[in-house]
This record gives structure tokens, C-alpha cells and sequence, in this order.
């Protein structure tokens, strides 16, 4: 078996790690009465808002900004709306009681303002950002399958977005592009048009964080959008990417708790494994994913069309096939990446609270991980008979890309 573990440094004093890198934040603010918006990552999303958002109005306020010209904004996407006592958790008491927070609703047309196109995509943004006189976000820099990382302008041009640009962005002409992969933004076009859309909303500056599979800082940094991305981008890769010396027959892919909540955040821990460049997976091998998903599929109208799609297949081969030839809406990407793996791996969903949901998606529920072991041991003999099975076990799926290295 082959645990693969991370040692990376932690940021020391994290209350005091972001790093401000070019322009500093005090002189794009143009006047006294700037009307600052400020998103923010919801709850899918680990980032230390409460740190990241508390820099950016610690910088407003030494600028003169009072905190009554300052909004926050829940980048939601086609997610559910956080509840007061998310936002609470998420920026802290103080910074919720004393700002305005809103959430971000893609499906409504009253929220949503058209800038045109790029590329023959649709540009369309929640109207406080395209309002305000300065627009600023968070966010956390992370492996994404489309995006290649997360982070710099994405907060902004995919969490504030409406529902058209979400589509157009996460459609199969888009994610099945050779250069939209995980773990790369050289040549990536969903990376290239989030940065040209955060510039055509007029996304000036952001904070990220660059965090651990346990939560942990490892590094912080504000400033331009782009070059706090590539900045921090640089970094992870060296934290993110591990070399593995031999194919697994099986493996465990676990979550985070802020995407164990439900299986459409969850199941990104298969994908990103069994779909990342030189995987070490096997064909067939099956899959492992500890998720408890107390929301079931999730609540948002994304984790809906996730549902529907999925559920409703008679196969996840099917499905791939039906959505190549028809396309499908904003959200059901998830199912469409789900169901290519699906087709090739079987997956376990160990310990879920609502186990209808994980056979309905085609896949197995198990109660315990010593079920889910001795299923996916029969699956993996009958697979690779007559083979000593390697069993791959990434505690964090989200936070590691494991890349077999060829035989010398």
C-alpha cells in the first residue's frame, strides 16, 4: 500500500502571512466614497475568509473606507445560499456583524448583469460587482478540474456569475478541450477566459490563500489578480503534485469536511484521481470515497441537474454518450465528469448518510471502510487475477495530484 502523505511548511504566524505583492490596495481606491464590493468563496470552498476578507478591510480602513461603504458578496455560483450561521463561521462574528452580506443567486435575472462576450462566451456578473467602484475577492488557490488551479479571478468570473456564462464555461466543448485539465493553466482556455472576465468586470485585487489537506496555511498573498495566481500557482505545485512508482489495482480518495457535505462536492475527490494526467490508477481499478454528505446530493440548483442527470441514466457510459451528443445545463458537468470515471471505475461511497442517493448515482454504499475494503478487493481480484493488488490511499484527493512516473 502506498500512503501518500504531505510535509509542507506552514505559514509561521498565519494571522500575519499574506504577502502583498506590485500595486499596493490603497491606491486604486479612486475617492472617500468608494463603494467597495468584496466576494468572498462560500461554503464548498476552505479558504480562510475570515483571515483574507479581515486583511482586505484592515487595508480599506487604514485608506479611509469605512466599513458602511463596504459589501460582501457569497461567490455561490449555481450552489445553495450559506446561511447566516455559514457566514458567521466562514468571516467571523465581528466582520458579520458590522458589513452587509448578500448572496450571490445566478438564476436570478434581477442580480445579473451582460458585459458582452469573450471568445463567444457570455460575460454576465452579479450586478453589485459590475456597480461597484472597486471590486476585490478572495479566494483559495487549489488543484481544479477545469480551471487547472483555483483562485485569482475565479471567485469573480465563475462565483459571481450568471447562469450563461456558468453554462458556456462548463459545457463539453469547454472541459473536454486537451488544454482544460487539472493542475495546469499554461495554455488552459477556462483558465485563459476567467482571467480575461475578471478583467472585463473590473476585478482590481484579491487575497489568497494557498492551504494544506488539512487545513493549514501555507502561504497567503494580495494583489493583481493574475500575479497573485501565478505566485501562489508556482507554489502549489510543488506542494499539490507527488510522484507514485507503481499503478494501483485499488485506492481510498478522501475529501475535506467542507466537501464531504454532499455528494456533488465530494465526488470531485474520484474525478480529480481517476482523470488527472498520468494517473496511477489502473483501469477498473475501483475507487474508495470516504463522504459522510449529510446533505445528500447537495441543495443548490447545480446539485440538482447533478441529480437528475445521473440518477436518471441507465448507465453512466449512456450518459457520457447522451450528453456528448445533446450538451447539458450549468451544474450537470459534474455528472457528465462523474459518469466518464464511472464508466471506467467502480466507486464506493463509504459511511454516507444517505445511501439511496449513492446507489441511485450509480455507485456503492458501504457502512464501514472495512465493507468498502473487502468490495473493492473482490472487484479488484476479479479485474487483475492473479495480481498482488497495490492499494493507492490519498487521504486528501482534492489537495494531491499523484502522477505514475514511467518505468526506467
Amino acid at each position: 500500500m502506498t500512503i501518500i502523505p504531505f510535509t509542507q511548511p506552514v505559514a509561521p504566524n498565519p494571522s500575519s502571512a499574506v504577502v502583498e505583492l506590485g500595486t499596493p490596495l490603497a491606491s486604486l481606491i479612486p475617492h472617500r466614497n468608494t463603494n467597495v464590493v468584496i466576494a468572498f468563496t462560500d461554503a464548498t470552498r476552505n479558504s480562510p475568509d475570515q483571515l483574507l476578507v479581515g486583511h482586505l478591510l484592515k487595508r480599506l480602513s487604514e485608506a479611509g473606507i469605512p466599513r458602511s461603504s463596504i459589501t460582501l458578496l457569497v461567490a455561490t455560483g449555481l450552489h445553495r445560499p450559506m446561511t447566516p450561521a455559514e457566514q458567521v463561521k466562514k468571516v467571523g462574528e465581528e466582520i458579520a456583524a458590522t458589513v452587509p452580506i448578500i448572496n450571490h443567486q445566478a438564476t436570478d435575472p434581477r442580480q445579473i448583469v451582460e458585459l458582452g462576450a469573450i471568445d463567444g462566451i457570455p460575460v454576465t456578473v452579479n450586478r453589485l460587482c459590475h456597480k461597484a467602484d472597486l471590486l476585490l475577492a478572495t479566494g483559495v488557490v487549489e488543484p481544479h478540474q477545469y480551471a487547472g488551479y483555483s483562485g485569482g479571478a475565479k471567485t469573480v468570473a465563475i462565483g459571481c456569475a450568471g447562469q450563461a456564462t456558468i453554462a458556456a464555461t462548463h459545457a463539453p466543448a469547454m472541459i473536454d478541450q486537451p488544454g482544460t485539465r487539472l493542475a495546469a493553466i499554461a495554455g488552459n482556455p477556462f483558465q485563459e477566459f476567467i482571467r480575461a472576465a475578471g478583467k472585463r468586470v473590473g476585478l482590481r485585487y484579491v487575497a489568497n490563500a494557498l492551504m494544506g489537506p488539512q487545513g493549514e496555511i501555507i502561504a497567503c498573498a494580495a494583489g493583481e489578480p493574475t500575479e497573485v495566481h501565478n505566485h501562489l500557482v508556482e507554489q502549489g505545485e510543488r506542494v499539490f503534485q507527488v510522484s507514485v512508482d507503481q499503478p494501483a489495482h485499488l485506492a481510498i480518495a478522501g475529501v475535506d469536511s467542507a466537501k464531504g457535505v454532499n455528494l456533488y462536492q465530494a465526488s470531485r475527490a474520484v474525478t480529480y484521481l481517476a482523470l488527472c494526467d498520468s494517473t496511477p490508477l489502473l483501469p477498473g481499478a475501483p475507487i474508495i470515497l470516504p463522504a459522510s454528505i449529510p446533505e445528500g446530493v447537495g441543495k443548490g440548483v447545480g446539485e440538482g441537474r447533478f441529480y437528475q442527470f445521473l440518477s436518471g441514466a441507465a448507465s453512466p457510459k449512456d450518459l457520457v454518450l447522451r450528453l456528448q451528443r445533446d450538451g447539458f445545463p450549468a451544474g450537470a458537468q459534474r455528472a457528465y465528469v462523474l459518469a466518464k470515471v464511472l464508466a471506467r471505475h467502480p466507486v464506493i461511497v463509504v459511511g454516507a448518510s444517505h445511501p439511496d442517493v449513492v446507489s441511485a448515482c450509480h455507485m456503492h454504499p458501504a457502512q464501514t471502510m472495512e465493507q468498502a475494503l473487502s468490495l473493492a478487493k473482490q472487484i479488484a481480484h476479479k479485474q487483475f487475477p492473479n495480481q498482488q493488488l497495490h492499494l493507492l490511499n490519498i487521504p486528501n484527493a482534492l489537495a494531491c495530484i499523484p502522477r505514475l512516473q514511467p518505468a526506467d
